[in-house]
């Protein structure tokens, strides 16, 4: 099997036992890696969005304008299926982060 090039987590969910977190961090995965084509894909454009948090607007492309909103739209759709059958809280996130070589 293939290593996870990025991770997900579902935060600030504390009573959601955890085989149930697992299940929702797997479902938000493979969610936005449909999104976006694949794993390697999903990295690239979270590098992006990463990076546009220091850019100043003017310097913000369209380009990356686009990829910001593809990734929202995403992002929604995963988080959609990560919380189906368990429901939320209002606090509750997931945070995708890169995973450690």
């Amino acid at each position: 099997m293939q290593e996870a090039i990025f991770t997900v987590t579902l935060c600030d969910y504390p009573e959601l036992p955890e085989d149930k977190r697992q299940q929702a961090e797997a479902r938000y995965a493979r969610v936005l890696a449909r999104q976006f084509g694949g794993e390697a894909e999903v990295t690239q454009a979270l590098s992006l969005v990463q990076r546009l948090e220091d850019t100043p607007p003017e310097e913000i492309t369209e380009e990356a304008k686009q990829v910001f909103t593809r990734w929202m739209k995403a992002a929604r759709a995963a988080a959609e299926a990560g919380l189906q059958g368990i429901g939320g809280t209002e606090s509750c996130f997931f945070e995708v982060r890169k995973a450690a070589p």
